[in-house]
């Protein structure tokens, strides 16, 4: 273990510490780690970050894969102040939730620092602590349902890369992690030492901070019921098309309330909600691989005009289909 840190520490650095645990997933740690390190290397930030790993009693964990993690302090000797609080995922998240030495820890630690965030099922974690309470947060979206149900007063959305609720960040899983660190660099010391960041880890693009993100991962798996999956591959393929309830459930021949009654079982959301999801998702592909002009987006995905595209559009992700073209698709100049 290093140095047990004190509350004496100067103010020149910014000190972000990572909690693992046994059974953590080592890339929701390692983007994090490496991230901040890298951003140490290219850009001098000042202040600097120092990046420490905590663990139950300082010792080593073993990760999902196997390999084991040496951490460098004992999450129960762990002292504030701190600037960043940041609980790993990975398939010991329930035993690390339901150990309250260890939710304890972090709910201590959480009170001293300035921003706190998970990774993964790490919310899983911050939730058992109460951190998560009355908030909006993501996680793995295999998960998700498992989180949500164990925690109704979490809102739990599985769609975002990140969210951001005041000063509690949460990640979808994974890879995630390192956007969520690229948004903290941002944050700290300006788009242009994220942007280098970026590059230097290899990064195809550096996502918009401070905001939710776009659904970028796996997607979940098509749903069991075989009328609902008929018509959820239906409303993919044409996401221009006459999508309304009344419409779908003739098609599926039930009527408009059973049909309701399904998608919410099945979904988790009504026919009507759904559809303006996969009309947004299809907008974003559009937006991302093409040239259309924003009308001619709109009117593939159903939404009639640019307008009603940039009211949806921005109301579930927090970012114009303008902003979003310019970050996926920089070649473009439609308008």
């Amino acid at each position: 273990m290093g140095e047990r840190l004190t509350g004496r520490r100067p103010a020149t650095e910014r000190l972000m510490v990572v909690v693992g645990y046994e059974a953590t997933e080592l890339l929701d740690i390692a983007c994090v780690t490496t991230g901040l390190a890298m951003a140490n290397r290219v850009g001098a930030p000042d202040p600097p970050y120092r990046v420490r790993v905590a663990g139950p009693g300082g010792g080593p964990v073993v990760c999902d894969s196997g390999l084991s993690l040496s951490c460098q302090e004992s999450l129960e000797r762990l002292v504030g102040p701190l600037d960043t609080l940041i609980v790993s995922g990975g398939s010991g998240f329930e035993r690390a939730a339901a150990d309250p030495r260890l939710v304890g820890h972090v709910r201590r630690l959480a009170e001293v620092s300035r921003r706190v965030a998970s990774v993964c099922t790490g919310a899983g974690v911050l939730a058992a602590a109460g951190l998560l309470d009355g908030r909006r947060a993501t996680t793995h979206w295999r998960f998700a349902s498992r989180i949500a149900a164990r925690h109704p007063e979490v809102t739990v959305d599985p769609t975002p890369i990140y969210v951001r609720d005041g000063n509690v960040y949460t990640a979808a899983g994974v890879t995630s992690a390192l956007d969520l660190t690229l948004a903290f660099i941002e944050e700290d010391h300006g788009p242009e030492l994220a942007r280098q960041v970026a590059r230097d880890l290899v990064v195809y693009l550096q996502r918009p901070g401070n905001q939710a993100q776009m659904s970028l991962f796996t997607a979940a798996p098509p749903p069991r019921n075989a009328l609902v999956r008929t018509l959820v591959e239906y409303v993919t393929a044409h996401p221009g098309g006459d999508l309304r309830t009344v419409t779908l459930a003739r098609r599926a021949g039930v009527t408009p309330r059973h049909l309701t009654r399904l998608f919410t079982d099945h979904l988790g959301q009504a026919p009507g909600r759904y559809v303006r999801l996969a009309r947004v998702e299809a907008a974003a592909h559009l937006l991302a691989s093409t040239t259309l002009p924003m009308a001619g987006v709109a009117a593939r995905c159903g939404f009639g005009t640019a307008e009603a595209l940039r009211q949806a559009f921005t109301g579930r992700y927090g970012i114009s289909p303008s902003r979003y073209r310019a970050t996926r698709n920089p070649r473009s100049s439609a308008p």
